[in-house]
């Protein structure tokens, strides 16, 4: 069975957008999966930690055959090989690569290590404004991407021109 799982990329150490273009095509090399959509790069504020340099966040969506747990084995074993440790990093924190599952399908879990939908996505406008840029009619926990970000601040988010 096939899949759609909508996965957010953010970083702000080191050349984040060169990162994310590897960072996709290796999710979709380990996961067997093909990649559906890709946002543009946005510049966004720091969150949690605000003294810290600006992130790039995109979003992605892909098709693959993995259960949502072995998806998010492939997800962390990315962020390992792009320099990111999970152990050692400051919560919210500066990071080569952060890759969060924000939902797959419409698969409803709370496990320790995997809540899906992602908990905080409705909070957060770094992910939803890229999220609604792919995927503006998809519905998560009840609500449609479009319709959630329209409740939250997009202040100081910035898209990037494309990559030549």
């Amino acid at each position: 069975m096939v899949s759609s799982a909508l996965i957010a990329l953010g970083g702000n150490v080191g050349d984040i957008r060169a990162t994310f273009q590897k960072a996709v095509l290796d999710i979709c090399e380990l996961a067997h999966a093909a990649l559906r959509a890709r946002s543009a790069d946005y510049a966004t504020p720091p969150w949690g930690d605000t003294q810290q340099p600006r992130f790039i966040n995109a979003c992605i969506e892909i098709e693959a055959g993995l259960d949502p747990h072995a998806l998010l084995r492939v997800l962390h074993a990315v962020e390992a090989k792009h320099g990111r440790d999970r152990a050692r990093e400051t919560r919210w924190g500066p990071r080569t690569l952060d890759l969060d599952l924000i939902a797959y399908d419409d698969i409803s879990l709370v496990e320790v290590g995997l809540t899906l939908p992602h908990p905080r996505l409705f909070e957060r406008a770094f992910v939803l404004v890229p999220l609604a840029e792919i995927a503006p009619e998809r519905v998560i926990a009840g609500r449609r991407v479009q319709a959630a970000l329209a409740a939250l601040s997009t202040e100081g988010i910035e898209r990037l021109p494309e990559r030549g």
